[in-house]
């Protein structure tokens, strides 16, 4: 049975995985900017535009923001918006150098085993600074531009 509250979903983790998420989780929650929800959705938690703010999605599911999840080699922390913005992406990806830490990236994720191959402070800045209505902006200009069938 799927879990449906984040704390369910900390509660179906090993011990050190479960601190780990829970540790990203309360990093997120800190720096979330107002609109944003938490759900667990996909599998994850999920920081999400509700439907209610913005339902004229491609799939009738809210936009998700943000992901975290404990996936069966590594922890995922998906940063759909970062990836979205060339400028913010090179900011992490220097923040991994100044750091002297090499990127596990997957497609729109970073793979992490432990919280010291993050660069925090730079997450928690990245999370911050983007609001729901910038979020929606750039998923409506994304959408503009791909091909029709």
């Amino acid at each position: 049975m799927p879990t449906t509250s984040a704390e369910a979903y900390l509660a179906s983790l090993p011990e050190v995985r479960r601190q780990i998420i829970a540790t990203m989780r309360e990093l997120i929650l800190v720096n979330l900017p107002t609109g944003y929800i938490e759900s667990v959705n996909w599998g994850m938690l999920s920081y999400e535009v509700p439907l209610a703010t913005y339902p004229n999605t491609y799939n009738k599911k809210p936009l998700t923001y943000i992901g975290l999840a404990a996936q069966k080699r590594s922890n995922s922390l998906y940063l759909m918006a970062i990836y979205q913005n060339p400028h913010d992406y090179q900011e992490l990806l220097n923040a991994y150098t100044s750091l002297g830490l090499k990127p596990d990236l997957g497609k729109s994720c970073l793979r992490f085993k432990r919280l010291d191959q993050l660069p925090l402070d730079t997450i928690a800045h990245l999370i911050s600074k983007v609001s729901v209505e910038n979020f929606i902006q750039a998923y409506e200009n994304s959408r503009r531009h791909k091909p029709k069938n």
